[in-house]
């Protein structure tokens, strides 16, 4: 793997990352909306959907040389979750219908600061791997002098 494959996997994986963060976030700001901007239902939450990828052409030279493949990651798409609103008991709330229900996003706090928890170790990791093949390719350098 030469220097800047190495760094567009990680750079991909940095990428990928920061859009999942973006979409948590998103999804933490929206936990409570009950109608979204275009007169729809409540807000739905959003998952990223990930694919690996190959990175430039001289990773298809190294699959050739070592019979693996060289991948990235990257973000395919912003997906709607599937899962249906959440109804609570609200009658005086504007948006509540004529039972007094009102349609809350089924977005879990716990669950989303996890899935942040989660991105966030995967992007230091990243940034980790990209500090590592910097530090390798300056002391192959030093090597040369």
């Amino acid at each position: 793997m030469d220097f800047m494959t190495a760094l567009d996997v990680g750079g991909s994986a940095l990428s990928a990352q920061r859009t999942y963060m973006n979409v948590i976030a998103m999804n933490l700001a929206n936990a409570k909306t009950t109608r979204t901007a275009d007169g729809q239902g409540p807000y739905q939450r959003k998952s990223v959907a990930l694919e690996s990828t190959p990175v430039t052409p001289f990773g298809k030279a190294m699959n050739a040389a070592l019979g693996d493949e060289l991948q990235g990651v990257r973000v395919t798409g912003i997906v709607a979750d599937g899962r249906p609103a959440k109804q609570v008991f609200e009658p005086g709330h504007p948006d509540a219908d004529q039972n007094g229900y009102v349609q809350y996003p089924d977005i879990n706090v716990v669950e989303e600061m996890t899935n942040m928890i989660q991105a966030t170790r995967s992007y230091e990791a990243s940034t980790s791997t990209i500090t590592t093949i910097k530090s390798m390719y300056n002391k192959a350098l030093e090597i040369g002098r």
